[in-house]
């Protein structure tokens, strides 16, 4: 039995209920903005744009693009198991990631706001038999939901940073009357376990990161094969996933290392596409010469930058570059997933903010495949040595690959986890 929902939890579903025509208002002025798919904006208020296959059926969610790749292998686990999959997020990048990737048996929707009206709007079409959520994705109304309607509800590759946990431990009712409604919580580490345990989930178990699993990004061998040829003979490095406030830090570092290092190219892939042309801006002020992907140009021996602003080449651009620095960690995001760039062979660098990757960032550090930095005059510094010794830079990544795959397996052990689920579910059946 759920504990009692709290006032504050009332109050936050009276308010979104309230708050519905402003809602949709946000959905319109995120469409304006380019952050919704107008053909498909009525999914984000729980209308859906496919018909509900037949059968049993598993619905797994995950925020964006990271989050849903996360969830490939155990949506292929479930399809081979005989279930309909259904798979949402909740940006266009993830969606047209996703798209490239879904297995025959599992179709994508965008997941609807956490509106009273939305999310029983979903549920009735959908009927979902079992439910996944990735990470830390947390939403009141849809978890009450899915409780009233007893519908068995999964948090997998759980994570809960200490700061998160901070702030949750700060409503402890509230807290527990969430986490409480998980019929299971399969965390990432002991250390998310203890955490999620400490504020109220009931059932626990740590299975790993899924990430570890993941299939690396696929690239076309004949770009790959194409750009290998535009780039060969020159010094080459990569930024990958950046954020605002670190394509400057690049420029500079790009024009400092021009000095030691002749015809340098130095490729940058914005974490947004969307912010290609201003990534390509910040290269001419520092004039720098840049050429843009999204808009077919490619490098000449006379290109300083190169802007990857496309969608799903991440691993065209991995397989090209022996060094990668991860984005997201010179500005304090969090950092992005270093565990693609490393199955794919990359030596790996990485600034101080990767607090949504302690443990992978640690394990690969220990290791030797990834190097911390603190700014651009130690990304210099880094970038200078590594190109000079390509041996220590393949030795770097060799360390890299061999971490992660070491630490994989999170997928057989998630799917154990939730095969009584799936049990119980077909045996209703009967």
């Amino acid at each position: 039995m759920s504990p009692a929902t709290p006032p504050l939890l009332h109050l936050y579903r009276i308010g979104l209920a309230a708050l519905e025509p402003a809602a949709a208002g946000l959905l319109l002025w995120r469409e304006r903005k380019g952050k919704e798919d107008p053909v498909r904006l009525r999914e984000r208020r729980g209308w859906p744009s496919l018909d509900r296959p037949e059968g049993h059926l598993a619905w797994l969610h995950g925020a964006s693009v990271g989050e849903t790749l996360s969830l490939m292998p155990v949506v292929e686990q479930l399809v081979h198991r005989g279930l309909e999959v259904l798979i949402t997020s909740g940006t266009r990048t993830s969606a047209d990631v996703i798209a490239r990737r879904l297995p025959p048996g599992a179709i994508h929707q965008f997941v609807p706001l956490d509106v009273p009206r939305y999310v029983r709007r979903f549920l009735d079409y959908w009927q979902p038999d079992l439910v996944l959520f990735a990470e830390s994705e947390i939403w009141p109304n849809m978890i009450t939901e899915l409780e009233d309607r007893r519908i068995p509800l999964v948090l997998v590759n759980g994570r809960l940073s200490e700061r998160s946990y901070t702030r949750w431990a700060k409503l402890p009712q509230v807290a527990r009357a969430i986490f409480a409604r998980f019929a299971l919580c399969i965390a990432q580490s002991a250390d998310d376990a203890d955490r999620l345990a400490r504020l109220g989930a009931r059932r626990v178990s740590v299975a790993g990161n899924l990430k570890f699993d993941a299939t690396p990004p696929p690239s076309d061998p004949r770009a790959l094969a194409a750009l290998s040829g535009l780039v060969a003979g020159r010094p080459l490095w990569m930024a990958a996933s950046t954020h605002p406030g670190e394509e400057e830090v690049i420029a500079e570092v790009h024009r400092a290392l021009a000095e030691r290092f002749p015809h340098l190219l130095t490729i940058i892939v914005p974490r947004h596409p969307e912010r290609g042309q201003e990534t390509a801006d910040i290269a001419w002020q520092a004039e720098l010469r840049c050429a843009l992907r999204s808009v077919g140009e490619q490098p000449d021996r006379e290109t300083d930058v190169y802007v990857a602003d496309t969608i799903g080449e991440l691993g065209l651009f991995y397989r090209l570059s022996p060094l990668v620095f991860m984005g997201g960690s010179l500005v304090p995001r969090g950092g992005q997933n270093p565990i693609e760039p490393a199955k794919l062979g990359s030596a790996i660098l990485h600034g101080p903010h990767v607090h949504n990757f302690t443990e992978v960032y640690s394990a690969i550090d220990r290791a030797g495949g990834a190097l911390p930095i603190r700014d651009g005059e130690t990304l210099v510094r880094a970038v200078t040595e590594l190109l000079r010794d390509p041996r220590l830079t393949r030795q770097m990544a060799r360390s890299a690959a061999e971490t992660v795959d070491r630490l994989g397996g999170a997928v057989a052990r998630t799917m154990q986890s939730i095969e009584p689920f799936i049990a119980q579910m077909k045996l209703e059946a009967r």
